[in-house]
């Protein structure tokens, strides 16, 4: 029996040690998973500063007949970073919902947290890249613009529909080809080459982009179902505290209700038994 006893307690301490062991090993994953986060949340807000300053840069660009070589070394290092910090960031949200998708079988509030912070962080990523995106349009349309003021001062009408053939053909002697030998038509087409070289540059720089737009925008497509539950585990949960809250007082009153029957019940033996004790005694003499 004693032998017994001794198996069953070494059993439980080892049960014990175990629990133990998992929970320490899953705080250490959560650590390590939010440190993540923090990493991709900050790189997220570098790529929004980065967007912010090409901006900038597409503003100066703009509002100046030819661009300083300063400015276009300021700008490719910039559309670098931005390019480098987004590939490393969609890296890393994939990563985690490859990681999400092996353990979606199971339900804990780990997932839970992890799932809402994935899905917070490809919104805010999606949202900057998005600004991004629609910089560069924004950039392309307004040069195209300047382009064809520039031809009209030329002396050439184009239509959009003609403009953009001349975009894609990436000759810019299409531009020059008949153009008056005159100052203000020199200076209208060395406009017209160098709006032409930004709008190349640029196309190319959303070339590069693209498949990391498409691997985004299907991202987010995908968690819209993900995101409702999350909305209603959060609804739900909320809804149970304040049930286990109102459970908790019906405890306390019925407990309370209890302990003065209990009272009362304990009150009445001790009178019957003294009764008993006086007639027994009387009975007795």
């Amino acid at each position: 029996m004693k032998d017994r006893l001794e198996q069953l307690k070494a059993t439980c301490d080892t049960d014990d040690t175990d629990d133990i062991e998992v929970s320490i090993d899953n705080n250490a994953f959560m650590d390590e998973f939010f440190t993540q986060i923090e990493e991709i949340r900050v790189s997220i807000d570098k790529t929004s500063e980065n967007v912010d300053e090409v901006k900038k840069i597409y503003s100066i660009i703009l509002s100046a007949p030819m661009t300083e070589a300063k400015t276009k070394d300021q700008l490719e290092v910039l559309t670098g970073d931005i390019k480098k910090l987004a590939n490393g960031v969609r890296s890393k949200l994939k990563n985690i919902e490859h990681n999400i998708e092996q353990e979606e079988t199971r339900s804990s509030a780990d997932l839970r947290i992890r799932k809402s912070q994935h899905s917070v962080l490809s919104r805010k990523f999606v949202e900057v890249m998005t600004k991004y995106n629609e910089a560069q349009v924004d950039f392309r349309e307004r040069s195209k613009g300047r382009i064809q003021r520039q031809l009209e001062i030329t002396g050439k009408v184009t239509t959009d529909d003609e403009l953009e053939e001349m975009l894609e053909s990436g000759n810019p002697s299409i531009f020059t080809s008949g153009i008056m030998d005159s100052q203000i038509s020199k200076q209208a087409l060395s406009e017209i080459e160098s709006r032409h070289k930004d709008i190349v540059r640029l196309e190319s720089s959303i070339k590069e982009l693209h498949d990391m737009f498409v691997d985004i925008a299907m991202l987010v497509e995908n968690q819209g179902e993900m995101l409702d539950n999350i909305e209603q585990n959060v609804l739900n949960s909320a809804e149970h505290v304040e049930m286990a809250k109102v459970e908790t007082r019906k405890a306390v009153k019925m407990q309370s209700k209890a302990r003065k029957k209990y009272f009362i019940i304990g009150a009445v033996i001790l009178i019957l038994i003294g009764v008993l004790i006086i007639i027994l005694a009387t009975t007795l003499t």
